[in-house]
């Protein structure tokens, strides 16, 4: 086996890329033998595989396999699975690692590698070593066993046997993703009625991309919930791990108003707990945390940032403006977009009320999307320096926690640099269209002093 791993294909939180292009069946088995010995080095031997619905998922499946035979470990493999399925098992089963063949809610052509060690996440240092191990072909050598366990019933069955909310009417959009065996399984289980929208895996992604944070990717999750009379409805991305979710009416709500509203019976379970958000979180939410007695924790952006802070913090509860939503409490500290729904229903069953009525009662805001601004690779940090030290020398009220996160009486901007994108990104919320509009002049002035055109 050729000793390489395209470094294309490397990224801050897990190994993707567009198949033929950026990464082969050569670069999945050299990454996981590297991963392998990574395993054998840290004393683990055991590995639970799983691989999404995406057509090119079984071809580098057999190449991980491969790889982490040939690297000395034990293979579990589970089969077709989401994310939280996968690191559900390495949980369950006492495994000391689990590797999952996914691109998440990239389109069709792409496809990569999330990793788990030790129950902890797998991401940064991590994949660097992972990439200099298979640049220098410095792999232990071994023969591993393979053996198929396929862990849907008993995922399902913890899944729903852990479920301690009400009746309601749900449609649920899996998006053609890894999710719809799951689902179809659980609902079957719940109480109430349910709708099933695209649950039919399809690795071409027929019906819409599968990024349920991306609004028109929700159109038919919408009308089904307008058309059936549903309380509400949830979508997942196309291995589970993100949620979306409409009310009633139709409505999105983004990750940090879901985390507002799971935060309440959570909090109500543990006082006083901290719950994180990532920078890109609405003030509402952190004001929100701490009127219901919670630490609201702001923390960086990135899913396996924000999973690393809530194990260091032994945090209930923790999520990102991405759909990303952790549970520490009752669960494993990993995100699963399922269970997302599930504990959605609950909060919404313990708050007496309706989805819609929660959502209506939140403070309105306005504000942009998250937006990505292209800035060189070799510049994008340096912009975000050269912004902090112009607004430091004005002695304006600042996060930097993660960028430049500038707080003004009636709202406030970020700016930082992507973490897989030769980009900054930015966000802007204000309470009224003025100061909206107001900060988007102010931090489009800031970009233009450093040579960033926003157009």
């Amino acid at each position: 086996m050729a000793h390489r791993l395209n470094p294309v294909a490397l990224r801050e939180y897990d190994i993707r890329g567009v198949v033929g292009t950026d990464l082969d069946a050569a670069d999945v088995e050299a990454a996981a033998r590297s991963f392998g010995t990574m395993v054998r080095r840290d004393g683990g031997s055991r590995v639970m595989l799983g691989r999404d619905g995406r057509l090119t998922s079984p071809e580098l499946a057999a190449a991980a396999t491969r790889g982490l035979l040939a690297s000395g470990c034990d293979v579990t493999d589970i089969g077709l699975a989401p994310s939280p399925m996968l690191y559900f098992s390495v949980f369950d089963t006492g495994a000391d690692a689990g590797l999952m063949i996914t691109a998440s809610h990239n389109p069709p052509e792409w496809n990569g590698i999330k990793l788990i060690l030790r129950h902890r996440p797998f991401y940064g240092a991590d994949i660097a070593e992972l990439g200099a191990i298979s640049a220098a072909g410095n792999w232990e050598s071994d023969a591993g066993r393979l053996s198929h366990a396929p862990m849907i019933d008993r995922y399902v069955a913890r899944l729903a046997g852990d479920y301690q909310g009400g009746a309601f009417t749900i449609a649920w959009d899996c998006s053609n993703g890894a999710a719809g065996p799951v689902v179809e399984r659980l609902i079957r289980l719940l109480p109430g009625t349910h709708h099933l929208v695209h649950s039919e895996v399809d690795g071409r992604f027929p019906n819409h991309e599968p990024d349920p944070t991306i609004e028109a990717n929700l159109a038919d999750l919408k009308r089904v919930v307008i058309d059936r009379g549903c309380d509400f409805g949830v979508a997942f991305d196309g291995d589970a791990d993100r949620i979306g979710a409409v009310d009633g009416q139709g409505r999105m709500l983004g990750g940090d108003e879901l985390l507002a509203i799971l935060a309440e019976p959570v909090l109500k379970a543990q006082p006083g707990a901290a719950i994180i958000a990532d920078v890109k979180a609405s003030q509402a939410l952190f004001d929100r945390i701490a009127a219901l007695g919670g630490r609201p924790d702001m923390w960086k952006s990135g899913h396996s940032l924000v999973k690393a802070r809530l194990q260091a913090l032994d945090a209930p509860l923790a999520g990102e403006m991405g759909g990303h939503i952790i549970f520490g409490h009752r669960w494993y500290g990993v995100d699963d977009g399922i269970l997302a729904a599930l504990r959605l229903m609950e909060a919404v069953s313990a708050a007496g009320t309706s989805l819609t009525a929660l959502k209506s009662a939140m403070p309105v805001m306005v504000n942009t999307p998250e937006l990505r601004i292209p800035c060189p690779e070799n510049r994008k940090f340096a912009v975000v320096a050269e912004v902090l030290a112009r607004l430091r020398a004005t002695n304006a009220r600042i996060n930097e926690t993660d960028g430049a996160r500038v707080m003004r009486d009636d709202g406030w901007w970020l700016l930082r640099a992507s973490n897989t994108q030769a980009a900054v990104t930015a966000r802007v919320e204000a309470r009224d269209a003025a100061a909206l509009a107001r900060m988007q002049a102010e931090l489009a002035e800031q970009l233009r002093l450093s040579g960033v055109d926003w157009g």
